[in-house]
């Protein structure tokens, strides 16, 4: 491989970057003490002003001002329990992580507080304020609210109670689901139709190779093997993760949840919950969801068919008995098969023109051209593994520094990564403007996101890194140095703080690029030879695109629904939820004794009564793409410019609503989604929001 096109930053000149990854459990303590106490102080000074001494400086600024602060020392304390390879490192971040959190509930309830920022407002009633200021303003009004802060003393108490427990339950149940360590063990002939580099990489005890449940083991044993006992066993104790422990975990927490939001005023945990983002209702929701599923059950319906022929098939070569009916542990496998019979794409062979050095340098020379930006690799940067690279972004036409981003791309047991996927991380350069002068501060932001798939290890005799997983089009560009485009004023405001139903469209937007033929052919070479990936084989994958995309989203509707169940109605079991949406929407039933629910990380990692949002913000994502992009080039610059000015830049600053249409030049529309899932749609197909 040829060098990268991009420079190397001594990272000498990135002092102030503050960002510590050494930290021992002791320091991570003391670090979470001193943190603690700091930022308490600042609300105790807002807290004991009197009500008409509150300025813009004395209140606004002050709390703006340690949030940043606290936001970034949070996020190094809390980090490493995700990637330290020390179990004692990670032991006391989660730790930190639960104390930290039990404080944001105690800073979250603070009354005093509140009443300052509410005699601010009145106090700037008529006067002149920045639009964001005025936002940021507005919106701690609204969140106090949120919290209960103008409903009796009694009630705050039982609130923030409820919060404190939602905190400790949502950390035990990704904990458990983290530090899982089942494996099982199979003979080679058990693994029949896996690829022998595999195979190799598996531990080895005997005659016993050992697969654990994690998605780089996972996923390809489901995918590719062909002994139906081997992957009925596998996904059953795949489902049934920490099963014992995070159902009562999840029971419990959604009725905390129901709790809080009837003492809130709400209906349901839902509607609480939704006020905030674009649906607005889980009436809206149920709607949507509703309305995507019938389109989608016509195609669903036929490729179940054509599984089942494939898997009569496959019984009547192997000797197997064929039973009429599909699986849970059968559709990976047979959809594997619908793309390798139907669009003749071979995986293991189109792989090899994935090299993840080449694929990684393709991704950051198309965000550098299409957003106007530049990368430099910074030299002997500090990370928590050897394996971490540290990169600076640059403005490209003006060469201010915009900010930092880590790339952490392969898969460790070691800590227990998100499992199967690589982690970005950004750290932020951005300005707290003073709200009465022309005073600027500089300050760092920290946001650890799993977003670039990782590539899985080969053998030494075989070659380097293969990225499969872009390959297997689930391979999504990162989406976290388009956040590096941000240009908020306020931390409330900045990387992935808009509306949790868009949260996910700048990342889903950027799959449409690994399903176009130019970006390809720019991030694929073959591992061995060099050379380009074949155009037949290129048109093959791109095809392939449409390959089970009805069940594929008819699923994604089912755990929408299970999420908005649980959250809406009260007294339900989470695994008979979802064994009957199975049924009745993917005609394919859960496993006995299963409870998917329960390794469901998305129900207590913040996506609560929100799953929807990824096949809600998918609808923006590909109005966006073919809108503009598709009409006007995909690597055109100015699209680009606009799209970093318009969508990247303002944030949560702006609602997203707002942000679309400026964009787009109209009011969204469902046609390009619909239309990329297979779907025959009328022009003017409406806006993804039904009435």
């Amino acid at each position: 491989l040829t060098p990268p096109p991009w420079t190397v930053l001594p990272a000498a000149l990135w002092k102030e970057n503050r960002l510590r990854w050494d930290l021992s459990p002791e320091q991570i303590r003391q670090r979470s003490d001193d943190l603690i106490q700091n930022t308490k102080e600042v609300y105790d000074g807002v807290g004991r002003l009197e009500l008409d001494a509150v300025t813009m400086e004395n209140t606004l600024k002050a709390l703006a001002d340690v949030e940043v602060e606290y936001t970034v020392q949070r996020n190094t304390l809390d980090f490493p329990q995700h990637v330290s390879p020390c179990k004692d490192v990670r032991a006391a971040s989660t730790e930190a992580d639960k104390r930290l959190s039990e404080f944001d509930v105690e800073m979250s309830m603070r009354e005093d507080v509140y009443l300052r920022i509410v005699a601010l407002q009145k106090k700037t009633e008529g006067t002149s304020i920045a639009p964001e200021a005025r936002r940021y303003m507005e919106r701690l009004i609204k969140l106090g609210r949120r919290n209960g802060l103008h409903l009796p003393t009694e009630t705050q108490q039982e609130i923030k109670s409820i919060k404190k427990k939602l905190s400790n339950l949502s950390i035990d149940f990704n904990k458990n689901l983290n530090e899982d360590t089942t494996c099982l063990s199979f003979t080679r002939e058990q693994l029949g139709g896996l690829p022998e580099d595999f195979l190799s990489s598996l531990d080895q005890a005997g005659d016993q190779l050992k697969i654990t449940l994690k998605y780089p083991h996972y996923f390809p044993t489901m995918k590719k093997c062909f002994v139906p006992e081997t992957r009925r066993k596998l996904e059953e104790a795949f489902n049934s993760r920490c099963k014992e422990e995070n159902s009562v975990i999840l029971k419990e927490l959604v009725k905390l949840r129901a709790q809080k939001s009837s003492l809130l005023g709400f209906s349901t945990h839902a509607d609480f919950v939704l006020e905030m983002n674009m649906a607005k209702s889980a009436k809206k929701v149920a709607s949507f969801l509703e309305d995507l599923s019938r389109k989608l059950k016509p195609l669903g319906e036929e490729e179940r068919s054509i599984l089942l022929q494939l898997k009569q098939k496959e019984c009547e070569k192997r000797g197997f008995v064929f039973d009429g009916q599909l699986h849970a542990w059968d559709t990976r496998y047979f959809m594997t098969q619908v793309e390798e019979t139907r669009y003749a794409v071979d995986q293991n062979l189109l792989k090899e023109f994935f090299p993840m050095e080449v694929v990684t340098r393709g991704l950051l020379e198309l965000y550098q051209e299409l957003l106007g930006l530049s990368f430099q690799l910074e030299a002997a940067a500090s990370a928590w593994h050897p394996d971490v690279t540290l990169y600076c972004v640059r403005d490209r036409a003006t060469g201010h520094v915009v900010g930092q981003f880590y790339l952490d791309l392969y898969p460790r047991s070691e800590p227990q990564k998100e499992p199967g996927r690589g982690t970005w991380c950004r750290v932020r350069t951005r300005t707290c403007v003073s709200l009465q002068g022309g005073e600027v501060r500089p300050r760092r932001l920290l946001r650890p996101a799993a977003r670039l798939p990782a590539a899985r290890r080969l053998a030494p005799d075989v070659g380097p890194p293969l990225n499969g997983e872009v390959t297997e089009g689930h391979g999504a560009p990162p989406s976290d140095p388009l956040l590096l485009c941000l240009q908020a004023d306020y931390a409330m405001f900045s990387g992935t703080h808009v509306e949790r139903d868009f949260v996910e469209a700048p990342s889903q937007m950027l799959e449409n690029w690994v399903w176009e033929a130019e970006p390809l052919q720019r991030m694929s070479r073959h591992y061995k030879t060099g050379k380009p990936i074949p155009a037949e084989l290129l048109d093959k994958l791109i095809k392939s695109r449409l390959a089970n995309t009805g069940l594929f989203n008819l699923r994604q509707i089912v755990l929408a629904k299970v999420d908005q169940a649980l959250h809406t109605r009260t007294g339900l079991d989470p695994a008979e939820e979802y064994g009957r949406l199975c049924r009745e929407i993917l005609g394919i039933p859960a496993s006995q004794g299963t409870n998917m629910p329960a390794t469901f990380g998305h129900l207590a990692g913040g996506y609560d009564a929100q799953y929807y949002g990824y096949l809600w913000s998918e609808v923006f994502s590909m109005d966006m793409f073919y809108a503009r992009f598709k009409q006007e080039g995909i690597m055109n610059p100015q699209v680009g410019l606009d799209y970093r000015k318009f969508i990247l830049q303002p944030g949560g600053s702006e609602d997203a609503a707002d942000m679309l249409r400026k964009f787009l030049g109209r009011e969204p529309k469902q046609e390009a989604f619909l239309q990329s899932k297979g779907l025959t749609v009328e022009p003017d197909a409406g806006t993804p929001c039904p009435c």
